[in-house]
């Protein structure tokens, strides 16, 4: 009786600390969220980026929509794999540009000189935990029957090829493709039924030549920012994998037709046409993009976005003699993403996470390749003036856009094998789930 008498009174005693202690966190949670709220859904090298700038003016939307998950190595591991460091690796690189003859020739860096090779020999070391380089084995084994399509700009075809060369360890594939334009190729790996493909969409959106001079004398493009692409938007319904990209061509003056009407452009110097920017034709064109992929009925595959891959050039723009001449990686403390490479990325995050939505209600699958981060810390990958010789008689400037082959593009298909596999962990978890509701219904 006297134990239970104790027992009655320790809890009466306790019952109000334990009230004032609820009370007091939920006061606490309650200021806190609102201060945090704009931070949920964006990776935390954005956020410790554009801490001292505002958001763009479309954040409100996509700080509404659910956040994006985190892609980790193992189910319960925390850890990002898009977050962290370069660190060495000296077993690379895994082919070279005479074992690999997929190698682009303004990417074949070490075909025209280039005198360091440090660059090869790093790999990708995500915060908290490892991220296996690409096993060529394996990934055919993943995509054994499938079939994956990159659909964008020039970015994307370097990351095809840089996949082809990874995968030449195993097997070459055969050309089968369609048409003899080297815009849209297709390639099979026979022995495992694998077909890669590669569709050129610079801008996404159908696009027309105007002038092939323009401003600038890069040209200047017409961009029906309303319309799709329907050189890719036709041909992709079939894949079981689709890995959009697209950024460096909307530097370009263009201008913007809505509804068949001209509704502004970026630097076309026309009279009387309001220069809109870059960035209004680089979200309506992702914008109509992703609703092209929304629309098509009959499209069961998985949308990968690769997101923007920052350029590097350094003591002057592209054409004014800007070049990219570093010998190593950058630390993630030595470098912000900002300016327009983060206006280029917040507008893809933004409109991957409206187009997610929207096609969850049609049961469209997206995942997003977050190549930002690891690439914007390696200006030493780039060609710079080692895509052709130098005595060429032509007018070429330093590439500091693409990627030399080998170089840190392969790291990309290391995240794109990891994604894979958690794919394969998506689709066995759900078939368990979906077969235990057919036992209990029984």
């Amino acid at each position: 009786m006297k134990l239970h008498a104790m027992e009655a009174s320790g809890r009466n005693h306790f019952q109000p600390k334990i009230v004032l202690i609820i009370i007091f966190v939920t006061l606490v949670v309650l200021t806190v969220i609102p201060v945090l709220y704009p931070l949920i859904g964006y990776p935390l090298y954005v956020s410790k980026a554009s801490s001292s700038r505002p958001l763009p003016t479309t954040a409100y939307e996509s700080q509404q929509s659910e956040s994006l998950p985190s892609i980790k190595i193992t189910e319960g591991e925390d850890c990002d794999i898009f977050l962290g460091e370069w660190v060495p690796n000296h077993p690379a690189p895994y082919y070279t540009n005479t074992t690999c003859w997929a190698i682009h020739e303004h990417q074949n860096c070490m075909k025209y000189g280039r005198p360091d090779t440090e660059f090869m020999k790093w790999k990708w070391k995500p915060d908290g935990c490892e991220l296996p380089v690409l096993n060529p084995a394996q990934f055919l084994e993943i995509v054994r029957g499938k079939s994956l399509a990159f659909v964008g700009d020039s970015l994307g075809r370097n990351q095809m090829q840089s996949l082809i060369c990874l995968l030449s360890r195993i097997e070459y594939p055969i050309d089968v493709s369609y048409t003899s334009d080297e815009r849209f190729k297709r390639w099979k790996y026979t022995s495992y039924n694998f077909t890669l493909a590669y569709f050129s969409s610079t801008y996404l959106v159908k696009s027309k030549e105007r002038d092939d001079n323009g401003p600038t004398h890069t040209g200047l493009f017409n961009l029906y920012l309303d319309e799709f692409d329907e050189q890719w938007t036709t041909q992709i319904e079939g894949f079981d994998y689709v890995i959009i990209n697209g950024g460096h061509w909307f530097y370009r003056p263009s201008v913007f037709y809505e509804n068949h009407q001209i509704v502004g452009c970026h630097y076309c110097l026309i009279d009387n046409v309001k220069d809109l920017t870059k960035f209004y034709g680089y979200r309506k064109a992702f914008r109509t993009a992703f609703r092209a992929i929304n629309s098509l009925e009959n499209f069961k595959g998985i949308t990968f976005l690769r997101t923007f891959a920052p350029p590097h050039f350094e003591n002057g723009l592209w054409n004014e003699g800007g070049n990219c001449v570093r010998t190593k990686p950058f630390r993630s403390k030595e470098i912000a993403l900002d300016g327009d490479n983060l206006e280029f990325y917040m507008i893809q995050i933004e409109e991957f996470k409206r187009a997610q939505k929207e096609g969850r209600k049609k049961g469209k699958k997206y995942r997003l390749m977050d190549t930002t981060h690891a690439s914007l810390l390696r200006p030493d990958g780039h060609p710079s003036r080692y895509g052709h010789w130098p005595n060429e008689n032509v007018t070429l400037y330093n590439d500091c856009v693409h990627w030399c082959l080998p170089g840190p593009i392969d790291n990309w298909n290391d995240f794109l094998l990891q994604m894979l596999k958690m794919e394969g962990i998506r689709s066995h978890q759900e078939r368990l789930i979906s077969g235990g509701k057919r036992m209990r219904f029984k």
